[in-house]
């Protein structure tokens, strides 16, 4: 037919098959569950908000990413880019009924028309947990202590969280009579790893007019090495003398002991104070975080964010300070895939349960019924096909118990209990409750 249209997706979407949804519903129960531990509260936003609500909100980068059109009212809106403002959007909205500190989490897509590249792409979603209204640093040392505990939670292998703080970058900006470039620089040092020093101190001479010295003090401060002591100590030398600078120095200080203190000893190396990190979003004023796994640092951060003190006063005359993070499902989930972490189960469903006696349908749904009600997953087939396709089937789909019941079976009270990992069937007496099919079960599963 000449009008059959080809199915395919657009350039930077993706879609999703039943192996790498179930991970990926695995990595959004395990979020919702440590946030939750923390006491965070789930909400939601709309996909779309008024434009003004997004625009001027992050960078130049992302309001040219926006995706934005008018709707059929002729108003202009965008769709979301981040949880982040809408988030502040929200609290500006509800805070009277909300109170403060607000701790919220919010699992959901958003939109950037962005260069796709590994790991990255036009639609995705991040998981993000916020504290609103208050600018306690227990809220910030908080904010990475979720972070240890999710991605451990995960079982991602060995990560780095490494941080750094916006008013240690802006005290030595001010130092260097670079406070009015701020912007420009700091998404210029924001790109370090990715284009090196030679290319940041092209940029810097460029949009920011800096002078070689100046490109020189920022990129010592960029490139320290050594322990976080040490680290630390070389950048107080740096900007000595700027209130918010030395500011800066003293909560990462008290920050990373802290955390490193509440982590077990294992862990404690996991935390670095990096300064080449700023964040490219202008809304952040205080710690800043990025998230690396040591098997794959070149994908980026896989869980970042930091405080951001203003970002609610452009919606209202409250203060409402907040900090908060985000995991990249995606990226992370492309990196899993990559490093070969992740589970090959195919089914939600560990339980099969072969149609092998046409005359027995209702027996088979009530001995899935049963299972079901204990605490099991359990796919029946739909059609009384030969035992030997049914079982190629559920091979094929990861299943990792099969039952089979013909005709004898059901005379006998009996039932096969096949171990589908390794081969192994053994019979097991039914009775009038199942008990003992399903002990048989749960024991395999559990093994």
């Amino acid at each position: 037919m000449s009008d059959r249209i080809t199915p395919r997706t657009l350039k930077g979407f993706r879609d999703y098959p039943p192996a790498m949804m179930i991970p990926r519903e695995w990595i959004i129960e395990t979020a919702r569950r440590v946030y939750r531990l923390y006491g965070f509260s789930p909400i939601d936003t709309p996909a779309l908000e008024h434009l003004e609500i997004l625009i001027g909100k992050g960078s130049d980068e992302t309001d040219k990413q926006l995706y934005r059109f008018e709707d059929h009212g002729g108003r202009p809106v965008g769709m979301r880019f981040d949880l982040t403002v809408p988030l502040a959007r929200f609290v500006a909205q509800n805070i009277q009924d909300l109170g403060t500190p607000f701790k919220r989490y919010h699992i959901a897509n958003v939109w950037r028309g962005e260069n796709t590249q590994r790991g990255r792409y036009r639609e995705f979603m991040q998981c993000d947990f916020d504290t609103i209204g208050t600018t306690s640093l227990s809220a910030d040392i908080e904010m990475v202590l979720v972070i240890n505990d999710l991605l451990t939670a995960l079982d991602v292998g060995g990560f780095t969280i490494h941080v750094n703080h916006r008013g240690l970058l802006n005290g030595l900006l001010e130092k260097l009579g670079l406070a009015d470039q701020a912007t420009a620089v700091l998404r210029s040092l924001d790109k370090l790893a990715k284009i090196g020093a030679e290319g940041v101190s092209k940029e810097l001479r460029s949009a920011a007019s800096a002078t070689d010295s100046q490109i020189e003090q920022l990129l010592k401060l960029s490139s320290l090495e050594g322990s976080n002591d040490e680290m630390l100590a070389e950048a107080e030398k740096l900007v000595i003398g700027s209130p918010v600078g030395e500011r800066g120095v003293a909560q990462l200080r008290e920050l990373i002991g802290s955390v490193t203190t509440t982590l077990s000893s294992e862990a404690m190396g996991r935390i670095r104070f990096a300064p080449s990190i700023c964040r490219g979003l202008d809304y952040y004023t205080g710690i800043v975080v990025e998230t690396t796994l040591d098997d794959l640092p070149e994908i980026g951060s896989v869980a970042s964010g930091g405080r951001y003190d203003n970002l609610a006063n452009l919606f209202t005359s409250q203060e409402l300070p907040g900090v908060g993070a985000s995991l990249g499902l995606d990226r992370l989930l492309a990196a899993l895939e990559e490093l070969g972490r992740l589970e090959q189960v195919h089914t939600p469903a560990e339980v099969f349960l072969p149609f092998f006696d046409s005359d027995r349908r209702n027996e088979y749904l009530s001995l899935a019924a049963r299972l079901r009600a204990a605490g099991m997953g359990v796919e029946f087939f739909p059609d009384a096909k030969k035992l030997g396709k049914q079982l190629q089937y559920a091979n094929r789909r990861g299943f990792r118990v099969a039952l089979i019941l013909g005709n004898d079976e059901f005379t006998s009270g009996e039932c096969q209990v096949k171990n589908l990992a390794t081969g192994e069937s053994q019979t097991v007496a039914r009775g009038d409750d199942d008990a003992n099919l399903i002990a048989a079960v749960r024991c395999i599963l559990q093994s």
